[in-house]
């Protein structure tokens, strides 16, 4: 707020000494001075005015600079980012980032959370900034480069600016200017055009390991059970709420293909280029466990990468979509017609189906560790995917092979969503937060560790009078900031990814010290969390 007000009343001052300089100059212009023609000592005082309007100039241009100070952006930082702290201590309080010095001239535009281990932000330039990740990371390093306490530029096959990117657990995606994707990391989530091909239902892990799966191999952060020899990195943890871990071999970026014998399998893709149909322009993007969602600009949803659980929208247990699909969010949307509501009265067509209602396009898209969801340009929620903590809200824990809408919150607007590994949190347009979900470690915010297969509304004390504006979720830990210019975390906190000086979990909203920044964007990666803000003045 503070900066605000000095900006205002520079403005003021700017404003006025601009009306007084124009006053100078117009009666410096009438005959040359300032005593009706009189000759004699005129010319000195002249000089004295001119002295004036070039010193209301100066100020000017101070003033100027003063208010760019005022608006200059900074980027927080909290949690576990393992090539920030030594011995790999978790960030407990909100740090701010330094952009690196090789970079001077450019600032911070916005966050982008990141993935396991390794933050992203995306700068003025159009330049995309890794750091966090180490040589010993496996994945991460491979995905975000080996950028430890200083953000360095992520380099892209592309000069077009970067305006938008995410990160699954160990993939990336980002957009260009001109609505182009590129992405990169675990080789399953790039496109690679191969056969689609289904998984059958018992296939992947039981519901018996998946209820398990809070065990401690599940909660910590991934460690390498081999070495790295040759620049090949084995048996790598890959997590992802998956009890049985999958063993994997990762290429270094630094070794080259040449190096490597024909019998090692490279599961790691560098940047590419996503083809996605002429004239699709993508707006913005989603990456989940090991998905992706991409929306384009007309608000159609795209989607590629794992689907076995529903996650990718195409009505059936699809293994594997290596190539980008549209999912037919809104012409599929569809709710009991046991429940009507009042948002729906009057609206359904003769054969009784309401889908029409729920509007004509996609505003908003987000990806959890395996489900999904979308938000239409009327306000309906859509969930699809994994449902085992009730994480698709549609009060039970069935998977949900395609776009369905949350029936619960047809009367009320829903402006954005998030969704974490087991959970999901959605604000509607006037300020609420809603949850539902796994809840083992509180990160629904509802006071308890029970799970919600409904959207619960937070009513929360810290929240009473506050308007949640935007809203992220990490692993297992959510982020909201409110109209106010303050930012609130809930849920796991054993890295800091809290930012509330502790390692102590939350399962109610707790505001996060962050002095006298305004924050303008929050974005959670997987234990760690990001704040977009104006520095103090």
């Amino acid at each position: 707020m503070g900066a605000d007000s000095s900006s205002s009343r520079a403005r003021s001052k700017s404003q006025s000494r601009s009306r007084e300089k124009e006053l100078l100059i117009d009666r410096l212009g009438e005959g040359g001075d300032m005593n009706g023609g009189e000759a004699g000592g005129g010319g000195k005082e002249m000089e004295e005015d001119r002295k004036e309007v070039r010193g209301a100039a100066a100020d000017d241009e101070m003033v100027k600079e003063e208010e760019g100070r005022a608006k200059e952006k900074s980027v927080l930082m909290w949690g576990y980012l393992p090539g920030v702290s030594p011995h790999r201590s978790p960030l407990l309080y909100p740090v701010a980032v330094r952009m690196p010095d090789s970079a001077a001239r450019d600032r911070w535009m916005d966050v982008s959370g990141g993935g396991c281990g390794f933050a992203m932000a995306i700068s003025e330039s159009g330049k995309l900034f890794t750091w966090g990740s180490t040589d010993d990371m496996g994945q991460s390093y491979v995905t975000s480069g080996k950028h430890e306490e200083t953000p360095e530029v992520f380099h892209l096959p592309t000069e077009v600016p970067i305006v938008k990117a995410a990160a699954g657990w160990a993939h990336c995606v980002s957009v260009t200017a001109n609505g182009e994707v590129y992405t990169w990391g675990w080789k399953e989530c790039v496109p690679t055009g191969r056969i689609v091909k289904e998984q059958s239902y018992s296939g992947g892990t039981s519901e018996k390991e998946e209820r398990h799966s809070g065990s401690l191999s599940d909660q910590v952060s991934p460690r390498l059970q081999g070495s790295r020899i040759g620049g090949v990195v084995s048996e790598f943890d890959t997590g992802c709420g998956e009890k049985n871990s999958k063993r994997r071999r990762l290429s270094s970026a630094k070794v080259e293909p040449e190096n490597k014998s024909s019998s090692e399998e490279t599961l790691s893709a560098l940047p590419c280029l996503v083809t996605l149909d002429t004239g699709v322009r993508i707006a913005s993007v989603a990456a989940g466990g090991r998905h992706t969602l991409a929306l384009s600009d007309v608000g159609q949803v795209w989607g590629w990468g794992y689907g076995g659980e529903g996650q990718l929208g195409l009505g059936s247990r699809i293994r594997n979509v290596s190539s980008p699909h549209p999912i037919p969010c809104v012409e599929s949307a569809s709710f009991s017609r046991d429940q009507p509501s009042a948002a729906t009265q009057g609206k359904q067509s003769l054969d009784g189906q309401a889908y029409k209602c729920m509007g004509s396009c996609v505003k908003a898209i987000a990806c959890g560790g395996r489900h999904s969801a979308a938000v239409t340009d009327t306000g309906a929620l859509l969930t699809f995917g994994w449902g085992l903590y009730g994480q698709c809200g549609q009060g039970s824990t069935n998977d949900q092979l395609s776009p369905k809408c949350v029936s619960s919150l047809l009367g009320v607007k829903i402006h954005e969503v998030a969704a974490g590994l087991w959970h999901t949190i959605c604000t509607s347009v006037d300020g609420g937060v809603f949850s539902f979900g796994g809840n083992q470690f509180g990160q629904l915010g509802t006071g308890s560790d029970q799970a919600e297969t409904l959207p619960k509304l937070l009513d929360a004390p810290c929240l009473e009078n506050k308007s949640a504006k935007r809203v992220s979720c990490g692993a297992r830990h959510t982020a909201v900031m409110t109209g106010d210019g303050q930012v609130f975390c809930w849920g796991w906190n054993k890295y800091g990814q809290l930012g509330l000086g502790d390692a102590t979990d939350r399962n109610i909203p707790s505001l996060v010290p962050i002095n006298n920044y305004q924050p303008k964007n929050v974005s959670c990666g997987w234990w760690h969390t990001l704040v977009l803000s104006e520095s103090p003045t």
